[in-house]
């Protein structure tokens, strides 16, 4: 349960992350909807990165750089997956707000992050 009330916790700093940098590119026009939410998902990933490594699941038994690049691939599937459901929103429902399309695509890719995490990069080493 302590893994994945920390978990929670890290996605919830995620998503204000993710939440506050689409704000800003968006509030100040300083990108479309699109370009701001890669840099969003991008400053999300590694703020959760650095909480799920230090507190949910702790260092795993691999070298950092491995345990980096499978920490990158669930997260670069994961970001697909949330980015995929945020584009879709905003392409098929044109009055829809980016920050409701950002809340579909960060739930929609919860739990695939975390068994991806929680097996792949942080689980037990065979």
């Amino acid at each position: 349960m302590r893994k994945v009330t920390f978990f929670l916790f890290a996605g919830a700093l995620g998503f204000a992350v993710d939440v506050s940098v689409l704000w800003l590119f968006l509030h100040f026009s300083l990108l479309d909807p699109f370009s701001a939410r890669v840099l969003a998902i991008t400053a999300a990933m590694l703020c959760t990165y650095m909480i799920n490594r230090t507190f949910t699941f702790g260092a795993s038994h691999r070298r950092v750089s491995v345990e980096g690049a499978r920490y990158g691939s669930v997260g670069l599937v994961s970001a697909l997956l949330n980015y995929a459901v945020y584009s879709a929103s905003l392409l098929l429902l044109p009055d829809v707000s980016p920050y409701l399309a950002l809340i579909l695509g960060s739930g929609s890719a919860t739990v695939f992050s975390y068994l991806g995490y929680s097996r792949f990069v942080f689980g037990p080493h065979p």
